[in-house]
């Protein structure tokens, strides 16, 4: 194949028209009280609720949003005992996939994660599962769960992308802009 300059910028241009997908308008969200920062293909909502997590009630907030058939969401808490981080965290999972029906937890794979600045607990996971949603219809979860300390506080955070179909690389992209300072 001969590339001319010509060829060349229009394979470029191409390139760009398929990479900036109208679905997903990729933006910076700052989590101030969290202590972290996001990256969200579409504009996030957010919401707070108390949760029972290891034991203890938490108020959980959560930030998120729906785009090009995906949820994206990013929770997270501060935990009253640093020394139940990991406790915690293997908590929180097993309630994520309770609610994903009976077969997702024997079929969740995982693999370690921790971001830059994350403690490096075993419990800090990347989950792939495959369950159902409410309506019986199949959903594809990817998450994570790790933990920073903050100071005397202790942080957990949970992020997680469910699709209709697999697609990892939204859940990489994702998870790849999550930045604690």
């Amino acid at each position: 194949m001969n590339w001319t300059p010509t060829r060349a910028a229009a394979l470029a241009l191409l390139w760009l028209l398929v990479a900036c997908s109208p679905a997903l308008n990729w933006r910076s969200v700052p989590l101030p009280e969290a202590g972290i920062t996001i990256l969200l293909p579409c504009k996030p909502d957010q919401a707070t609720r108390t949760v029972e997590l290891a034991g203890s009630p938490a108020e959980l907030a959560m930030t998120g949003c729906e785009a090009d058939g995906a949820l994206w969401a990013v929770s997270h808490t501060a935990l009253a005992d640093p020394a139940q981080a990991g406790t915690a965290l293997r908590h929180w999972r097993a309630a994520v996939l309770a609610n994903l029906g009976a077969g997702a937890a024997a079929t969740a794979v995982d693999t370690p994660f921790a971001p830059k600045g994350a403690l490096p607990l075993p419990q800090s996971v990347r989950t792939v599962v495959q369950g159902q949603r409410g309506d019986g219809s199949a959903v594809f979860a990817q998450g994570v769960w790790f933990a920073r300390a903050a100071g005397p506080q202790m942080r957990l955070y949970h992020a997680v992308v469910y699709t209709g179909k697999p697609r990892p690389e939204l859940a990489d992209q994702f998870f790849a802009g999550i930045v604690l300072p």
